[in-house]
């Protein structure tokens, strides 16, 4: 019991600063109060395009309090806002109307939300969307994006328009930002078809956090693979020792240059485990000769097999 506990406490938030510096950031200002976004959006209308894509998104929503669900307004992010309303006049609103200009709040006031410590960008949006708000992200402190100062708003650009989930098929090339050695594999000629969009990033990994290695969302490479190649899953009579556990034993996951996403083209591949050997020890022509071939012209169920060999061994040959 003491070897998971000590598993645990390895995933466990390590914040680089104390908690309670993390709250200060997060309120903003001591000396400023809450005003509510009516009142910043009456008295300004710099941001009306912005507050106009926020109404629509999911967030925006709750702001009706008929829907019982906890207030989200700019506040709830950027901080108190009446030091950036203040001298902010309807005379002046009219005036700058009559120039040809949008008033602009005094927004340097708010949370600097750009030079925050991603931890800390992420705890913003955490202080809502953490247990049945958004289920996926238990994990989150766990997962390597956290642990790697990833924050939400790197992927996720709130004021980017009303959707704010990215869109599954269009995931590949956010994600194509961070990790460029993947987005070179997916361009070698046998590769998993995520760039033609038939094949998502999240269908194998979810960003939000796993306690899976590279935030796989079974529990090992094996259970991920044959969640799409389930005749690949067994049990079999006669299992391949190698590709019982990890698939990558063998193949690539995001892309290779030899054909079926193989590490190694055959029999190169095989050869790093097996001893080259006859086709047959009856032929003269054979006797003094091994074959090195595609391996799988014989040994056709590689990944396994029921059935055994006419020697009577499992020899994945039928």
């Amino acid at each position: 019991m003491s070897v998971f506990w000590g598993c645990e406490t390895l995933k466990t938030s390590k914040p680089i600063v104390p908690i309670k510096e993390y709250e200060k950031l997060i309120v903003g200002r001591f000396d400023a109060d809450y005003v509510g976004t009516t009142n910043c959006l009456r008295t300004c209308h710099y941001h009306d395009k912005i507050n106009e894509d926020f109404e629509a998104s999911t967030m925006g929503a709750q702001m009706s309090p008929k829907t019982g669900l906890p207030l989200v307004d700019c506040e709830s992010c950027h901080g108190p806002g009446s030091l950036a309303i203040k001298g902010l006049t309807k005379e002046k609103v009219e005036q700058d109307a009559k120039e040809g200009k949008q008033t602009k709040c005094d927004y340097e006031t708010f949370i600097d939300l750009d030079n925050l410590p991603a931890p800390a960008r992420s705890l913003i949006c955490l202080k809502c969307h953490t247990a049945n708000a958004t289920f996926n992200l238990h994990n989150w402190n766990a997962g390597s994006h956290a642990m790697n100062d990833v924050s939400c708003s790197d992927c996720h650009k709130i004021h980017a328009g009303p959707d704010l989930i990215v869109r599954p098929r269009e995931t590949f090339q956010m994600c194509y930002e961070c990790h460029e050695d993947v987005k070179a594999e997916f361009s070698l000629p046998s590769h998993h078809p995520v760039p033609e969009k038939k094949v998502k990033c999240t269908d194998c990994h979810n960003p939000h956090g796993t306690t899976s290695e590279n935030l796989l969302r079974a529990d090992n490479i094996k259970a991920t693979c044959t969640g799409c190649h389930a005749e690949k899953e067994g049990p079999f009579v006669f299992e391949h020792a190698d590709v019982v556990e990890d698939c990558s034993n063998c193949h690539s996951p995001h892309g290779s240059v030899n054909n079926h996403l193989l590490k190694q083209s055959m029999p190169f591949l095989c050869l790093q485990c097996h001893e080259g050997h006859r086709t047959s020890a009856t032929r003269p022509a054979e006797k003094k000769a091994a074959y090195y071939t595609r391996c799988t012209d014989c040994h056709s169920t590689i990944h396994g097999t029921d059935i055994p060999s006419p020697s009577g061994k499992g020899r994945f040959i039928q």
